[in-house]
């Protein structure tokens, strides 16, 4: 199983980017699909989680009405829109795949399926 992440770049404050995340098999109908980030010298940070099925989705408070996760079902790909992005918001960004369980999604050790990152920088 792969998760192949894109999209990332450079952009000014208040502009936007949409990450995509990419599958490699459709076997994941009971997984939650997660975005992480890890700024540097910082532990790697929940950011929105969705259920493949797409009925659910789950949001860090820090990007709650920016970032907007969705799922593409028939392309295998989760894509995470974010807008009005802030220079607080510069990391590498990871997509991840768990089983869906009695943990919550935001539980970073849960996920069992890691991307390789896309870098996001924001300048002010």
């Amino acid at each position: 199983v792969q998760l192949q992440a894109s999209g990332g770049g450079l952009v000014q404050a208040g502009g936007s980017l949409r990450l995509s995340c990419a599958a490699s098999t459709r076997t994941f109908s009971n997984y939650y699909m997660g975005w992480f980030r890890q700024a540097p010298g910082k532990e790697r940070e929940f950011v929105a989680a969705i259920r493949w099925s797409g009925s659910r989705t789950y949001y860090a408070d820090s990007v709650k009405g920016r970032f907007t996760i969705s799922i593409d079902n028939a392309a295998n790909t989760v894509y995470l829109q974010m807008n009005s992005l802030k220079p607080e918001d510069t990391a590498v960004y990871y997509c991840a795949a768990r089983l869906i369980g009695s943990s919550s999604p935001v539980n970073k050790n849960a996920y069992d399926y890691w991307g390789q990152g896309t870098q996001v920088t924001v300048s002010s």
